[in-house]
């Protein structure tokens, strides 16, 4: 599984957000509560959505299942203005990403992340930026579907 390597120009995301850990995943309860409202949201840009992972720097020096993280449920916006009540603005920045596609349901999503983290990345010439990681869910996307494909977005910077 090699990625693309990317430069990704800054976006504008309204969403939902929840502080989770990998023992506590509330991720099923924050898509649920984004979604019976996403129509809602004025200035979408496109159908994708993004599934986006805020953590500390300190986060992958030791995997702690405990340890938490922001975890957003979003979509592209080109404006902030009449965001519904309950949805927050963030302004996803600028930088490089190694972008990876993920084939499969959630239930192998696991073997993927662990060989971007233990495999791909020990060996590349990048190392992890303290940036948002993402998942672009777009049409190929389909939740639970053995099937579905979504892009998994790895934020990196050159090794020095």
């Amino acid at each position: 599984m090699k990625p693309r390597i990317e430069p990704l120009t800054g976006k504008k995301l309204a969403g939902k957000h929840l502080t989770m850990s990998l023992a506590n995943n509330t991720t099923g309860l924050l898509w649920q509560s984004f979604m019976q409202k996403r129509k809602e949201i004025a200035n979408v840009i496109g159908t994708d959505l993004y599934s986006m992972q805020l953590y500390d720097p300190s986060y992958f020096e030791s995997f702690n299942p405990a340890a938490t993280f922001e975890k957003w449920a979003a979509v592209e916006v080109s404006s902030f203005d009449q965001l519904p009540e309950g949805f927050e603005p963030f302004t996803l920045p600028s930088g490089l990403y190694a972008v990876f596609t993920h084939i499969g349901g959630p239930s192998t999503g696991s073997q993927t992340f662990q060989y971007i983290f233990q495999n791909w990345l020990p060996a590349s010439d990048y190392k992890l930026d303290n940036r948002p990681h993402f998942e672009l869910l777009g049409a190929k996307y389909s939740n639970n579907d053995p099937n579905s494909e979504e892009e998994i977005w790895i934020p990196v910077r050159a090794k020095e």
